[in-house]
């Protein structure tokens, strides 16, 4: 099933970056992505952002907040998202369609945040591991509440478990850091396409 209906955006479009935690994590996510969190000083982030160290541990307290941050404004933003679309009034197929490709294109779009965070979540505190844990569950049982409705309908196969199901697609999620390139062949949406409708094969009815 092809469909030609994607959320829009490919990669993060520029933005203008004035504030000075807007700065600190640009910079931060930068230096992050080219020498890897541990190498990279809070030196080094506050001279990119032309700050001082002062501003830094005044609006996040540590690099580690830098981190927790750069990962959380993504979580933030597809939760959001998925709220709204799980409130449509549409078909819970095309709900679920629609918060699939979502979660890929968005994910895309943020793809350097989510790859230097999945490298260095376990440098986290285990307080802020264990936030991070709770908020991605609120997404994946929102996201997994699609499923059992479909099911309950009797448009999803009964017998499939709605947590497999989770697991198994965003494993999938997850590994876009590893193999996708922007200027690779396919789009963000034809991706969010191919996957979307990999999900809605495997749970539709037969």
């Amino acid at each position: 099933m092809a469909r030609s209906t994607t959320p829009s955006a490919t990669r993060k479009a520029p933005k203008a970056v004035t504030t000075v935690p807007q700065r600190l994590l640009a910079e931060a996510t930068r230096l992050f992505a080219e020498r890897g969190y541990d190498r990279t000083s809070v030196q080094e982030i506050v001279e990119a952002a032309g700050v001082t160290k002062g501003a830094l541990y005044h609006y996040f307290g540590s690099k580690d907040d830098l981190l927790h941050e750069i990962y959380g404004r993504v979580l933030r933003l597809q939760l959001q998202r998925l709220e709204a679309i799980a409130g449509k009034p549409d078909p819970v197929e095309a709900r679920l369609f629609e918060a699939a490709a979502d979660v890929v294109v968005t994910s895309i779009a943020n793809l350097d945040d989510t790859k230097i965070f999945f490298r260095s979540m376990h440098q986290l505190s285990p307080e802020k591991q264990k936030a991070v844990r709770a908020d991605r569950r609120r997404y994946h049982e929102k996201f997994r509440a699609l499923v059992e409705e479909g099911q309950s309908q009797g448009v999803f196969r009964p017998g499939l478990s709605p947590d497999l199901v989770v697991d198994y697609f965003f494993g999938s999620v997850h590994h876009l850091g590893t193999w996708y390139r922007h200027d690779g062949q396919m789009s963000a949406e034809q991706v969010a396409t191919e996957y979307a409708d990999l999900l809605l094969h495997s749970v539709r009815q037969p």
